[in-house]
């Protein structure tokens, strides 16, 4: 028992100290943003960055994607005593498809700027920035690689400092050398991606060791294409939502990014960090349809009850939270107009929390080779749900679209889990029960109060009744975690 209530804090503490490591990062990039946004204001030249930040982020994902791949064969590897050996295969597989992404990249900047932006000066900062950003994003990769092998030992620390350190860094950077352009936001994700790679590549070779590749580079390549497959296509829903919002007018695109990542960053935090320290776990114990539903939403109901408490701040104090952060640019009605974004992406959050963990079982249960196709039909729906929505509703279209398509996509997934209907209708009943509770919470005192003490206000009610209350999914989401460990 003592041993077993060790393991327990070690579990927790390793979720801790990963949610703070994904803080870190996440809150460096909303700092990096800020900083953009007050040096550049709200035009063209974040327009450019936003393009081809969103490119940076398809690609970091894949870094996130693999660790949940790769996860349950370095488990297994470890057991058979071969994992140096695996670890050496995945390396020699990705390089096959980076080396030539980052060559292009660095050789090509101007042509795929053209692709990614509507030309001008929008097509001159991505230009300047392609160079930096997907060497970084390699990086990132390799890194989420190296923090996967050393998760397989039950080892979180280095590769949290790592990610931690690096994000610190990169905004250091970009703080010192704003006055330079664009490209600084560049060169600091550049530092970023070296420092994370470094830090745990460094405790893995020091403590475990690198072996030659075993054989089968082609079958990981192909498993690696299917599981990135579905990720990636979520993300490039993003950057079909900026060029959609790009025909809306100069600085469209600019609003409809910092509110998607504002709202990613609270998908982030919460159950992407959850899923990353569960899922091995759950692996362990063993695939079962009814452990899936249970699984996903006790780790839904622990990421959804902080996320909704966020974005009841920000229906309310959006506008004032916005234009403190970014700066003037983003007074009056464009930060009120952010603020009203985020809200809206609310429904989107629920959906890409559900997918955030449900995703990683896909593989603990085995190969998905329906992904792709999956993921292809998902992107092509999606493009004509946003052409509908942003002709219907603007940029409160384009949000509603991509609740839509991640709505699609984590019904696709629970499916083949076998798990839609408990897990579907618990979701539903979580977001409800939480929506509820927000929505009187922050909505009565908005009545005789002013935005921001009422989101102050309703924070604090959300909060007592949170916690007086405990719904039952709360309750039984907390044992089902403690029971995980």
């Amino acid at each position: 028992m003592q041993g077993n209530r060790r393991g327990r804090r070690s579990a927790i503490g390793s979720g801790l100290l990963t949610g703070l490591s994904t803080a870190a990062v996440s809150g460096s990039a909303a700092v990096a943003g800020a900083i953009l946004s007050r040096k550049f204001g709200h035009g063209v030249k974040t327009d450019g960055f936003f393009a081809v930040y969103a490119v940076y982020l398809a690609l970091v994902l894949v870094a996130n994607v693999l660790r949940v791949i790769v996860l349950p064969r370095f488990v297994r590897a470890r057991d058979d005593s071969r994992l140096p050996g695996e670890v050496g295969a995945w390396l020699a597989s990705l390089t096959v498809f980076i080396a030539p992404a980052v060559a292009l990249a660095i050789a090509w900047p101007d042509g795929i700027a053209r692709v990614l932006t509507a030309g001008g000066g929008a097509r001159h900062s991505a230009t300047e920035l392609l160079p930096w950003l997907v060497p970084a994003a390699a990086a990132q990769i390799y890194a989420g690689l190296f923090a996967s092998a050393l998760a397989a030992f039950d080892e979180y620390q280095s590769a949290a400092a790592g990610f931690g350190l690096g994000a610190v860094a990169g905004l250091a950077l970009i703080a010192a050398l704003a006055d330079r352009g664009v490209a600084a936001w560049g060169w600091g994700l550049a530092l970023n991606g070296a420092i994370a790679v470094a830090v745990p590549l460094s405790a893995l070779v020091a403590r475990h060791g690198l072996g030659r590749p075993d054989a089968g580079l082609g079958s990981r390549l192909v498993e690696l294409g299917e599981g990135i497959a579905l990720p990636v296509s979520l993300q490039l829903m993003f950057v079909v939502g900026i060029r959609f919002a790009s025909g809306l007018g100069v600085g469209k695109p600019t609003t409809f990014s910092y509110a998607y990542l504002i709202a990613a960053f609270l998908v982030a935090v919460t159950a992407s960090s959850v899923a990353l320290v569960s899922t091995v776990p759950f692996a362990r114990a063993g695939f079962a349809p009814e452990r899936v539903a249970r699984h996903v939403l006790a780790a839904s109901w622990l990421s959804l009850v902080p996320v909704v408490a966020a974005v009841g701040v920000f229906a309310l104090a959006g506008q004032t939270i916005v234009r403190w952060a970014l700066g003037s640019a983003y007074g009056g009605g464009t930060g009120h107009e952010l603020g009203r974004i985020v809200a809206y992406l609310s429904p989107w959050i629920v959906a890409s929390v559900g997918v955030s963990i449900a995703f990683p079982l896909v593989f603990v249960r085995g190969r998905a080779r329906f992904l792709p196709l999956i993921a292809g039909g998902a992107l092509a729906v999606h493009v004509l749900v946003e052409w509908g929505g942003r002709a219907a509703f603007g940029l409160a279209g384009l949000a509603g679209g991509l609740a839509v398509t991640a709505a699609l996509v984590l019904v696709t997934i629970l499916a083949w889990l076998g798990a839609l209907t408990a897990t579907l209708r618990g979701l539903v009943v979580a977001a409800a029960a939480c929506g509820g509770v927000a929505l009187v919470g922050f909505g009565l005192p908005r009545i005789v109060l002013h935005p921001l003490p009422a989101a102050a206000v309703g924070l604090v009610l959300y909060s007592v009744v949170m916690l007086a209350w405990r719904p039952p999914g709360l309750r039984a989401a907390w044992s089902y975690v403690r029971a995980l460990y």
